[in-house]
């Protein structure tokens, strides 16, 4: 399977969109497709012994629209072309309103004496001559308006409809309705009526509706602001090391492993490992991580983030679309490009939206004409409807809030990597916290170690070099921690054979002809092996809130050690803000049970699941997710249970499978790149903070859509039956086809105004 991301051209509303979607998914071999209104691009799964570019193309065009794929850098940014192109429709459309607004003003200035029954002597009387409305209506129908009639004819053709149908239909039925007065009045007049033309109308309404067109554009650009934000923290060029000689070259001609100054002041250019100097630098554009941070010789840096007083040398370990930098864009593209569950409804509503509007428009003239025999009303009546009719108010109301959503996100050093994460955030109400590099420093250190024999005859150090030779081998962070210890003593390491590790018990192996092994009291219980001895140290030690393992060699205990793993600073503020949320706070951790309950006490934890190897974790997320959630008002006949929405948050290998198991992962940036790609949300500084963020922008970005989806229902349900003379009988008051036009034009503005102001989302801060 491949996936092809391609942009779009000639899209005016959410019922396009849907006709490309359909059209893509209909070629052979296309598994997936997600076409995003606001981002204007198609994202395409496809197997490729199926199915091709020119074959998805071909089906894009035979829809009646255009595509274009660009390279993977260019996709998230606008090369000189497309902006050219952008600024062109800008301009064109600035000039059709202008032309449009001017005429629109001649013609209701000589409509007046006909819309308000009075002689007005001030109007030329050559305003009020229908053929001068004619020639004056003309240009701006078939000009200005002329993209409707033709998009309305393509889309005629492939027996599809969209909101150009609509606007095509509504204008020249007012049009023509007027031509056929302004040539024929004699045949009105012999039946009694009135020959009103409706000129105005037609004008108006196109002006209106290009005027929101311009509005809008300019508006839906902003939603990517966040992405331009990002690409715009990319240096331009990089003084590197060739030679012998520096020199400056722009970003693209840096490779891997050449060596690169920085100095002071200066914005990284790649990523890549410090070799030589040292200095403070300012992550915050891409972390979101507020404090400088220090970096010396083997320590990484980002490429864009800013150098503090120092001076360094760095040799390159990323660039091009593999940097950082690039991984961050990539998934926040990505993740505005996809849909949100709650997006389903206004698709599917906006599937049969078009068809459903004429059908009323079709029954509104019908009715009236056959209950009042007056062809203006009916006419009128029947212009409002199509008018009014709105589908990209349903159409933005999604993808917009998502693409700023997602954006903010990033900006605060939180990846979402799929609008489906972003929207079920904001449903957790249990939220699992690993221990070990979550709530903790994830840097634990020896700071007890006692023997069975003492230290007589150096024995202290031998056990050390036993253990420290085994651990070596571990990735474990108490590993890491025993080996830096041992370090720290100057004492030299062996050569180990037949190592074996235990996940969530321990390791062994064989060092110097002597088996070692080294792990959890229950473990060596299990391997018959009396740990009594020694258990008043465990008991003390584990009650401080430390980890305790037991080193045994040829099947004897012969001691001890005590690692503490300091708590983040900001864990118990966290946990107490989670709280405050309403959201169920567990520890789930590897660790015995009286460090467990020590650790939960200090950040105040209640429910702990502690001795859980890593793949019993997943298991335990599952349980949870089975768990009944009760809901309020439990009298009500209502079903009043439902599963919980489980949050998984960790950062190390064994926590993938519970983050891939969770509703909700929640990986630690800092942590390794395969919990990462298990998650579903990435905190890119490691931050706790970030997991309050998270949630707090969810909600916010939820409670934005169903606003952003209340107005557009609200306004076509309301506007459309009004439209169509529902209040005429009572009140004798119609819809004026020229207020219906600029209400249909307003409301993707307003939609789309309303989704920007998720830029102004600040999250709370905790204390």
């Amino acid at each position: 399977m491949d996936t092809l991301t391609l942009k779009l051209r000639g899209m005016s509303c959410a019922a396009c969109a849907n006709n490309i979607e359909k059209a893509i998914r209909s070629v052979p071999g296309v598994s997936g497709c997600n076409v995003n209104f606001g981002a204007e691009q198609a994202a395409i799964k496809y197997d490729r012994s199926l199915a091709n570019l020119e074959k998805i193309q071909s089906a894009i065009a035979t829809a009646g629209y255009s595509s274009y794929s660009v390279s993977e850098e260019l996709l998230f940014e606008e090369d000189d072309a497309e902006k050219a192109d952008k600024q062109a429709l800008q301009r064109k459309l600035s000039f059709k309103v202008l032309v449009g607004g001017v005429i629109s003003i001649f013609l209701v200035v000589g409509s007046l004496p006909m819309m308000t029954g009075l002689n007005l002597p001030l109007i030329p009387s050559f305003l009020q001559n229908s053929w001068v409305q004619l020639v004056l209506t003309t240009p701006v129908v078939f000009w200005c308006g002329g993209s409707f009639y033709r998009n309305g004819w393509k889309s005629l053709k492939r027996h599809t409809a969209t909101m150009d149908t609509l606007i095509a239909l509504g204008t020249s039925a007012a049009y023509l309705y007027s031509l056929f007065v302004t040539v024929f009045p004699k045949f009105f007049i012999a039946q009694g009526l009135i020959p009103h033309i409706y000129y105005e109308v037609a004008a108006i309404v196109i002006t209106l509706i290009l005027l929101g067109r311009l509005l809008e554009n300019r508006a839906r650009g902003q939603t990517s602001e966040a992405i331009r934000k990002l690409i715009g923290l990319q240096a331009r060029d990089a003084r590197v090391m060739r030679d012998g000689k520096e020199i400056d070259v722009p970003i693209a001609e840096v490779r891997i492993n050449d060596v690169i100054l920085v100095r002071p002041g200066e914005k990284i250019p790649v990523d890549g490992e410090v070799i030589a100097g040292a200095s403070t630098v300012d992550e915050a554009m891409v972390t979101g991580e507020s404090l400088p941070v220090k970096k010396q010789p083997g320590d990484e840096v980002i490429g864009a983030t800013i150098n503090g007083a120092g001076a360094f040398q760095f040799r390159v370990t990323r660039v091009g679309n593999d940097t950082f930098l690039a991984q961050i864009v990539k998934l926040v593209q990505q993740a505005q490009g996809s849909k949100a569950p709650i997006q389903r409804l206004a698709d599917q509503v906006t599937g049969w939206f078009v068809p459903a509007v004429i059908a009323v428009a079709i029954a509104t003239f019908v009715i009236w004409f056959n209950f009042t025999g007056n062809l203006t009303l009916a006419t009128m009546t029947t212009v409002g409807v199509l008018i009014i009719a709105c589908p990209c108010a349903l159409g933005l109301a999604t993808p917009t809030s998502v693409m700023v959503g997602t954006g903010k996100g990033a900006e605060n050093g939180i990846l979402i990597k799929s609008a489906d994460s972003l929207e079920l955030a904001h449903k957790i109400k249990t939220i699992v916290l690993d221990k070990t590099g979550t709530l903790t420093q994830g840097k634990p250190t020896v700071t007890d170690f006692v023997t069975v024999n003492g230290t007589a005859n150096g024995n202290e150090i031998q056990l050390l070099q036993l253990a420290a030779t085994v651990e070596r081998n571990s990735e474990h962070p108490l590993a890491e921690a025993v080996v830096k210890y041992a370090q720290s003593q100057e004492v030299s390491l062996m050569d180990v054979n037949n190592f074996v590790a235990n996940a969530g018990s321990g390791v062994q192996a064989v060092v110097a002809n002597q088996l070692v092994q080294i792990g959890t009291q229950r473990w060596l219980t299990e391997l018959g092996i009396n740990t009594i001895s020694l258990q008043q140290y465990k008991d003390t030690w584990e009650t401080a809130g430390k980890t305790v393992i037991l080193i045994a060699v040829d099947g004897e205990l012969q001691g001890i050690m005590g690692i503490a793993d300091a708590l983040k600073p900001s864990s118990t503020a966290v946990v107490k803000a989670l709280q405050k949320l309403g959201l169920e706070v567990v520890m789930l951790t590897g660790d015995n049970r009286k460090t467990a309950e020590a650790i939960a006490k200090q950040v105040g934890i209640q429910r702990i699941f502690a001795e859980v190897r890593p793949d019993q974790k997943a298991a335990i997320i599952q349980s949870l997710q089975g768990e009944i959630e009760r809901l309020p008002n439990p009298k009500s006949k209502i079903k009043n249970s439902k599963s919980k929405i489980v949050a998984m948050v960790g950062d190390g290998i064994n926590d993938a499978p519970a983050l891939a198991q969770a509703d909700v992962g929640i990986a630690i940036g800092t942590g390794t790149d395969v919990a990462i790609a298990a998650s579903d949300i990435t905190l890119i500084s490691g931050d706790l903070q970030g997991i309050v963020t998270a949630i707090q922008l969810s909600r916010a970005t939820i409670n934005n859509i169903r606003q952003n989806l209340f107005f557009a229902f609200v306004y076509n349900v309301i506007g459309i039956p009004i439209a169509a003379g529902i209040l005429f009988p009572i009140f004798g008051w119609l819809l004026n086809p020229i207020i219906a036009g600029g209400a249909m034009a307003l409301s993707s503005l307003s939609v789309v105004s309303n989704a920007l102001r998720l830029r102004n989302f600040q999250p709370k801060t905790i204390s």
